[in-house]
């Protein structure tokens, strides 16, 4: 059968200011629906990808005119689903007997409710991992057969609306094809933000899936955390560097790892990086842990295999908001994490977020102190957003208010704002970070002495109209406010909780 996975059209000032975005903007590589995509073909079906980072509605649509697939899948995000409705609609009106189905993290936390109102022209959603989903209601479409048996599926049965079991996770993931990248085009164009990488073009990995930590901003398939050890289902590291020779096969120089945490099973990252090592291969890498799971001797190994920057999650300054977060770090350890990886040469990014539940503006500012304490090599300032599927977003009564406008919906805009700060407070306190951070005078001569090609360049170039953008425009991050909504689910009693009741105690 002939399937089309679709990305809706989207543009880089639909999520960043755009004086700042081309220091901001990144092009991953799509994995979920890569291996979407390489699944279908292991089952035998022909596979189109149209990428919205790249092309425009119209050009989407012309290719899948072209194509005439039977199947469409689209995915998307939070953000992304007025575009994806707006696709979705686009693609019945070419076709009315394609069937059309919706998968992504936003059709995943909403899962049936994504077919009502606005999805009427949607036909199923995927409602957990789609590899065997997808692969399995593709196959009964071809030959006619119903869906009820399709586990992790909600669709239409005429005006019905069902929803079957929840598919389990794949456990032995070594059993899934690698990523469908031959669709992607020109691999140079799904490039990081300025100086994020060394070489290119870059391919990203996922060594494992899954995370067992319990952060409220972060949305896991896994609620319970059971799948695999402590929730974490990992790749043998056969598996893996099979994987990475793959992509130095097809040119890649560069690969980020982009597991929710690299280092989450010590012993497995410390074998495949002396794994990585002992093969010689001829790449370098970058990936993301948790500050208490590295120490001097994984670090050393990392950097020895060919791993030039790690990134370390902060989030706060402030240690009541780390345990807010559930974060599980203490302020000491981020602070060793931080030194012990730059004395052992690897450049260090780390995240911070604003507007955390109970967040003062003072807390800010110590936020913004400790970053600059810190002084890791790059530093980014997020905004706290309630993403549905989170327990930020499950238990928005008790910690603020949330925006109406999904476009809202990304770390680059308060659509999230706690009882405590003003959504304009929270952008305000991203800008001042950015300002007082990348502002030091001991800061720009260390990147300056850090030039040594033409691509660190031109991230230095960009790096300098952004910061020269954050001084010169005030409010460069607020965007018009949007209507906020409280969410007041039952108590235990049955009754909506208010914010008086909640001050009450």
């Amino acid at each position: 059968m002939r399937c089309a996975l679709a990305i809706p059209a989207w543009r880089p000032e639909d999520l960043f200011p755009p004086d700042t975005a081309g220091s901001q903007i990144n092009y991953w590589e799509p994995l979920g629906t890569l291996y979407v995509a390489a699944a279908l073909q292991q089952a035998g079906h022909e596979v189109r990808f149209f990428n919205g980072a790249f092309m425009s509605h119209a050009e989407i649509l012309a290719g899948v005119r072209q194509f005439a697939p039977a199947f469409v899948g689209v995915y998307s995000t939070t953000f992304g689903w007025p575009r994806a409705i707006h696709l979705t609609r686009a693609v019945k009106a070419l076709d009315p007997c394609v069937f059309v189905c919706a998968g992504g993290p936003y059709p995943i936390a909403l899962q049936q409710r994504c077919l009502l109102g606005e999805g009427q022209d949607i036909d199923a959603v995927v409602t957990g991992e789609a590899e065997v989903t997808v692969t399995e209601l593709v196959d009964r479409l071809e030959t006619g057969r119903a869906l009820d048996g399709v586990l992790g599926l909600a669709f239409r049965r005429g005006q019905e609306i069902v929803c079957t079991a929840p598919r389990p996770l794949v456990e032995d993931l070594d059993t899934l094809p690698f990523p469908a990248r031959e669709l992607l085009g020109d691999p140079h164009r799904y490039l990081p933000p300025p100086a994020t990488y060394r070489r290119k073009p870059v391919a990203v990995v996922l060594t494992s899936r899954g995370c067992s930590r319990r952060c409220i901003f972060c949305f896991q398939i896994d609620r319970a955390r059971r799948a695999g050890q402590r929730g974490v289902r990992y790749r043998s590291v056969d598996n893996v560097l099979e994987e990475i020779e793959q992509c130095l096969a097809l040119g890649y120089r560069e690969i980020k790892f982009i597991d929710d945490s690299f280092a989450a099973d010590y012993d497995r990252a410390m074998t495949l990086s002396k794994a990585i090592r002992a093969r010689r291969l001829d790449f370098v890498w970058f990936a993301s842990a948790c500050a208490n799971q590295v120490d001097r001797p994984l670090l050393q190994s990392m950097k020895a295999a060919g791993c030039w920057a790690i990134l370390l999650g902060a989030e706060s300054g402030v240690q009541r908001h780390l345990n807010t977060l559930r974060k599980g770090t203490t302020l000491d350890q981020i602070r060793v994490a931080v030194h012990t990886a730059k004395d052992v040469g690897l450049q260090v990014s780390t995240p911070f977020l604003f507007g955390i539940p109970g967040e003062t503006y003072q807390d800010g500012l110590r936020t913004i102190d400790f970053a600059i304490e810190l002084d890791p090599d790059l530093a980014n300032f997020h905004a706290l957003t309630a993403f549905p599927g989170t327990p930020l977003h499950e238990h928005l009564n008790d910690y603020g208010t949330v925006s109406d406008d999904l476009s809202q919906y990304t770390y680059q805009r308060a659509a999230f704002a706690p009882y405590t700060l003003r959504r304009e407070q929270v952008q305000e306190l991203r800008q001042l970070a950015f300002r007082r951070f990348y502002s030091r005078p001991s800061y720009l001569l260390r990147r300056l002495a850090r030039i040594q090609n033409w691509n660190d360049c031109r991230a230095a170039a960009i790096g300098v109209r952004s910061l020269f953008w954050l001084w010169v425009r005030k409010r460069l991050f607020t965007r018009p406010a949007a209507p906020l909504r409280g969410v007041n689910p039952p108590t235990a009693a049955g009754t909506p909780r208010t914010k008086r009741d909640r001050a009450a105690g």
